[in-house]
């Protein structure tokens, strides 16, 4: 259905009826480029839902549906519908490329910061090769600046989004499985110790404090505070898609831990998003509770019409997790890290906001007290840091007379991922033969300033 008002409005926010229409730019071609609004939704989850298609998928991609229709919803904590931007086909009314900004709090090493989460980045076919995702970039690079985010992230295909200025630099995606033979039986005539129990708004306070006692483990972690944990519960459309939130007691009612898993299988298993105990808890004895609940859980999603055979379990708790160690012998598959791009525009900045956690590295470290200057050199521009008596007081840009200024080099965006723990200094030498290290001192402060350390972000979305 073509939308005339779409061909004469100047840019800038213009009302028809009830909506208000933010026209962003004339893309020319017959193409502009605005903002979302909540009449979109149906439209939004159409073009959504065909464009990102897994693979070997005949029709629209349920999941993504469900998600743009949570995110259009308006219940959403950190989303808006005008948090989507559209390039419209003016002649015809359609949508031809689109994606939007999730904003959320992470931490790093403890101290939070402003995220824009990228996402639902697509364009028909027919349009493609034309810059448009590059213009919707440049405005929610710009909301997200606003916004004062100082990182903005996103999940996606090898290399592409590296021309937006983002580097594969954080740890993404671990986890380790187990099959149906792996989940031990109940003795006979044992009692379950332990029980799972679907959550209720009253546990959120609990659930949330154990996510923040997990994300203690975590170099770096998104925070879900208990709006976002209510929107979990009861916020989003398709049950299927609602991450199932549960909470686990003993057998006398005492909380003793929560657990979160998808609300259906992915083919034959079913996924582990989150799984934490309070302190004092032993893993090694509620874990095989947790494991019998899965069986269940997996099996019950079986039934449903269409549904594969349960089979298997992951536990997506990243590279690292107490439960690992709990069941070493019943989690044989290993799933590899893959990385979050991370595109972070003014990395003084970032690194002022962590100085805690960077003036607390280097307290613990050989150099205790340590009073000197840090040249990074990244080729084309670089960094100055000054320390005095173990603290971080000046973080500045500098400018590199040459190549091999300073006390260590960095290509492209590399330093990026030392930063945020994804690589050690040597394995980032290794694998670029241009990242130098030009003095014993500037290695030894690198160390400890930047170790590799594992991260589990589990995105707000």
């Amino acid at each position: 259905m073509a939308r005339p008002w779409a061909l004469v409005f100047p840019l800038g926010r213009k009302r028809k009826g009830e909506r208000t229409v933010e026209m962003l730019e004339d893309l020319g071609d017959g193409l502009v480029l605005r903002r979302a609004t909540l009449a979109d939704t149906e439209a939004l989850v159409a073009f959504n839902a065909d464009i990102h298609r897994g693979a070997g998928m005949e029709g629209p991609n349920p999941y993504v549906a469900a998600w743009v229709q949570d995110l259009m919803g308006g219940g959403h904590p950190t989303f808006a519908p005008g948090d989507f931007t559209v390039v419209e086909e003016t002649g015809s009314g359609e949508i031809v490329s689109s994606l939007n900004l999730i904003s959320q709090t992470w931490t790093y090493g403890g101290v939070p910061f402003g995220v824009g989460r990228v996402e639902l980045v697509g364009t028909r076919p027919e349009y493609r090769r034309r810059g448009l995702v590059r213009r919707q970039m440049e405005v929610v690079h710009r909301w997200s600046a606003e916004r004062g985010e100082l990182l903005q992230g996103i999940t996606g295909i090898p290399h592409y989004y590296r021309r937006f200025g983002y580097e594969m630099a954080l740890e993404l995606g671990a986890g380790r499985s187990g099959y149906l033979p792996h989940i031990p039986d109940l003795e006979a005539g044992a009692a379950e110790p332990f029980q799972v129990r679907p959550a209720t708004p009253d546990d959120v306070p609990f659930i949330a404090a154990l996510d923040e006692q997990a994300r203690g483990r975590s170099l770096v972690a998104a925070v879900r505070d208990a709006a976002m944990w209510r929107f979990e519960l009861a916020g989003r459309f398709d049950e299927k898609q609602r991450p199932a939130v549960r909470v686990i007691e003993r057998a006398g009612g005492e909380l003793v831990g929560s657990l979160v898993h998808e609300g259906d299988l992915w083919k034959t298993r079913l996924h582990v998003d989150a799984y934490e105990l309070a302190l004092g808890v032993s893993w090694l004895a509620v874990t095989p509770s947790v494991l019998r609940y899965l069986r269940t859980a997996g099996q019950a999603y079986q039934e449903r019409p269409g549904a594969a055979r349960f089979e298997a379990f992951m536990l997506g708790l990243g590279t690292e997790h107490p439960a690992y160690r709990a069941i070493p012998d019943r989690l044989p598959r290993v799933h590899p890290a893959y990385a979050w791009y991370l595109r972070v525009t003014d990395l003084a900045a970032f690194l002022r906001r962590i100085a805690p956690v960077l003036e607390g590295r280097l307290a613990s470290s050989v150099a205790p007290g340590h009073s000197g200057e840090l040249l990074l050199n990244f080729y084309q521009e670089g960094l100055r840091l000054v320390m005095a008596e173990g603290h971080l007081e000046t973080v500045e840009a500098w400018e590199p007379p040459d190549v091999e200024a300073g006390g260590a080099s960095f290509p492209g965006l590399s330093f990026l991922q030392i930063l945020f723990g994804y690589r050690s200094l040597t394995e980032l030498e290794q694998a670029f033969a241009d990242c130098r290290v030009n003095t014993e001192e500037a290695r030894v402060l690198l160390d400890a300033l930047f170790p590799k350390l594992p991260s589990r972000v589990w995105p707000v979305e």
